[in-house]
């Protein structure tokens, strides 16, 4: 139950993250602006940070509820 709604929470972040990322790059290939290019790179990195800290918390959930759950 908590690894779910952690996923969610994780998940709707990244859609909003991904959603500005995908304007600023947007905004670059109509204007030029080479800031919303660095600003859409920084908010990328932000995006791979965070799918890294869902799938560590995702597989040392599962490891700390077996071991707790061990028979």
């Amino acid at each position: 139950m908590v690894l779910t709604v952690l996923r969610w929470i994780a998940v709707g972040i990244m859609a909003v993250l991904a959603a500005g990322a995908a304007v600023n790059f947007a905004l670059y290939i109509a204007f030029e602006a080479r800031p919303a290019l660095d600003r859409a790179k920084r908010i990328a990195a932000w995006i791979r940070l965070l799918a890294l800290f869902w799938f560590n918390v995702e597989v040392w959930g599962r490891v700390v509820y077996t071991i707790a759950t061990w028979k």
